[in-house]
């Protein structure tokens, strides 16, 4: 497969930012090896840009006939090593795919006799049954697998599928023929053993390896049992689980998507969740997510370091599976009309980066911090994505974490009131939530409407971020990588 084409442009005008990316896609048409007639296209906007989603994607069918397009609206996208947030900007991407290797679909364009091998998918955020669309999707391709994330906006969450749209669920699926290899990186260390959950009543996990479950918090985490409650508290606000289900690894590893845990890292089939509220009294622990005996657990951390050698790793594990085991140095493919060696990874045609509206360069501690990891590792491969309200991976919805009605006893252990639909109180600034958590029968209350990456944010409103690749190889595929809240 040729190398895909790539550009971006920032501007305050719409119809200039197309202009000028457009004239870049043009340029890189010309170079030896890349797609010289693409069918298939992504398009990511940052919400400066949604009023004009409409017109600027009737531009793009104008200058590309015969092309299709999928992409969605994001806070933030992404392009090659560039991430733009908060500012008016596009990334383009375009794809020589073969056309019977492809489905471009949505709620008006089912899927019909296409035999998809795996699915690229966007969704509107606000859609009540997403979690059950991503999972009937999922079971309509072959290997199980989906990658993408939702539509993130302060105005209109929308998602592209030859047509601009609101609501459900719309993408690309593809056929075998297209080779992808997708990593998942949820940003957090493990910082105790793998346990099973031996008793659970909803959301509230009450043993641990048939021990009390607060016991087994405190042991892996390092805290004496009897230190006062205020001086435990900062250090339990940071901890997060790691949740996986010992049955799902033969189903995922179809398609080789599946990667298993580790000493240190957590594999592939790992949900992270908050760990919301402490029961004294039946020595148990609130998280988001309902539990049940059988999963496994393990607590888990997130930091800048930890968040970084976990993109270092997937980029790596990527790297190493697309790359061949000797590539001569005349058969490597140039980069440029002045001939100089290409410093991409040899077998990768494109990339696509689905992050964490949470992520980005602002948690990595410069700007395009996150997007300088990759192209280290990959080297310079073409790649759009955007910062998602949530990432999907498989056939999970990922930072869909704080979204969960508790309908628990009437000592809830969280009460949430007006969260916006990814949960999380950090990513938008209309966003206003207010969580009542008891912990060792304190109750703290954190009221947010501040936008994303604040620094002022208290660790008890922490989100939990992950990011996905996803890449096609050349030949004869693409790769693909998505960054998440977990």
């Amino acid at each position: 497969m040729k190398m895909f084409l790539q550009a971006h442009a920032a501007h305050g005008d719409a119809d200039k930012a197309l202009s000028a990316a457009a004239a870049q896609i043009e340029a890189q048409r010309r170079l030896p090896g890349r797609a010289t007639h693409p069918t298939l296209g992504w398009l990511y906007l940052t919400d400066h840009y949604a009023a004009q989603a409409e017109k600027l994607l009737a531009q793009l069918r104008q200058r590309w006939p015969g092309v299709a397009w999928v992409g969605a609206v994001g806070l933030g996208v992404a392009s090659g090593a560039v991430e733009y947030f908060d500012e008016p900007a596009l990334s383009l991407m375009l794809a020589e795919v073969p056309v019977d290797q492809f489905h471009v679909f949505s709620g008006a364009r089912p899927l019909g006799d296409f035999a998809a091998h795996t699915a690229q998918v966007h969704a509107d955020p606000s859609t009540e049954d997403i979690a059950e669309l991503i999972k009937d999707m999922s079971q309509r391709t072959r290997t199980g697998y989906l990658f993408g994330g939702l539509a993130s906006a302060r105005s209109r969450s929308l998602h592209i599928a030859d047509d601009v749209l609101q609501g459900g669920l719309s993408g690309v699926a593809f056929g075998k023929g297209v080779a992808l290899v997708s990593r998942v990186t949820q940003g957090c260390q493990p910082v105790g053993p793998t346990r099973s959950v031996t008793g659970a009543q909803r959301n509230v996990i009450t043993e641990l390896d048939g021990e009390p479950a607060l016991n087994c918090l405190l042991r892996d985490v390092d805290i004496d049992e009897d230190m006062a409650p205020r001086e435990a508290l900062p250090r339990l606000r940071h901890i997060l689980v790691g949740l996986s289900d010992r049955r799902a690894p033969a189903a995922q590893q179809r398609g080789g998507f599946y990667t298993p845990a580790r000493p240190g890292a957590f594999g592939s089939d790992t949900r992270v969740r908050s760990l919301i509220g402490l029961d004294p009294a039946r020595r148990g622990l609130a998280i988001g997510e309902s539990a049940e005996a059988g999963l496994q657990l393990a607590f888990c951390t997130r930091n800048v370091d930890a968040a970084r050698r976990d993109l270092t790793r997937i980029c790596t594990e990527i790297r190493d599976e697309v790359e061949p085991e000797a590539t001569p140095a005349s058969s490597r493919p140039v980069a440029a009309a002045d001939s100089t060696p290409s410093t991409r990874t040899p077998g990768i045609a494109g990339a696509v980066y689905v992050s964490c509206t949470g992520r980005g360069g602002a948690h990595f501690g410069a700007p395009s911090a996150e997007l300088a990891v990759v192209r280290q590792a990959l080297g310079e491969v073409p790649l759009t994505g955007f910062f998602a309200a949530g990432e999907i991976a498989r056939d999970h919805l990922y930072s869909f974490l704080n979204g969960i009605a508790f309908n628990g006893e009437p000592q809830a252990y969280a009460d949430y009131e007006n969260t916006d639909a990814c949960g999380s109180p950090d990513l938008f600034a209309t966003a206003s939530t207010r969580v009542h958590v008891k912990t060792w029968g304190i109750t703290q209350e954190s009221r947010r409407t501040s936008p994303r990456n604040d620094s002022s944010a208290s660790p008890s409103s922490m989100t939990v971020c992950s990011a996905e690749i996803r890449t096609i190889r050349s030949p004869p595929g693409m790769v693909i990588s998505t960054g998440a809240c977990g």
